[in-house]
């Protein structure tokens, strides 16, 4: 056992390079992150609910915080993540069921997938400004 050479005869195991990028690849890596973003953005949302608690000055102060651009930007973006990572959630329960294991179906889910949370997101946002 001394004399094996444990780094050369080993094989290499490919990289992300060696991949080309699929959308069923991409659909992983994007519900991941955005569970990611979802555990970060509750934050945002523990932080309206304190400052909802803590008083109406404090509670202005956190409005136009979430008010400004950048403050809708990063709502915009925790509500995509919210519509995407609960469309991929319902995906995963069809592959629970058994269904929805051949390519088309599967390809067919991921770009379902894509295009149902940023049209939801965009729905929510327009009822949500004609509402306000």
């Amino acid at each position: 056992m001394s004399n094996a050479d444990l780094r050369g005869n080993r094989p290499l195991s490919p990289h992300l390079q060696i991949y080309r990028p699929i959308i069923t690849m991409v659909m992983s890596i994007l519900h991941r992150m955005t569970g990611a973003a979802l555990y970060f953005g509750t934050i945002f949302l523990a932080w309206w609910l304190i400052a909802a608690a803590a008083g109406p000055s404090y509670f202005d102060l956190v409005n136009g915080i979430y008010g400004s651009i950048i403050g809708r930007l990063v709502l915009f973006g925790f509500t995509w993540a919210l519509v995407h990572h609960m469309l991929g959630g319902l995906r995963h329960l069809i592959w629970d069921t058994g269904a929805g294991f051949g390519e088309k179906a599967r390809i067919w889910l991921a770009r379902a997938n894509i295009i149902g949370s940023v049209s939801l997101t965009l729905i929510l946002w327009i009822i949500g400004y004609a509402v306000r």
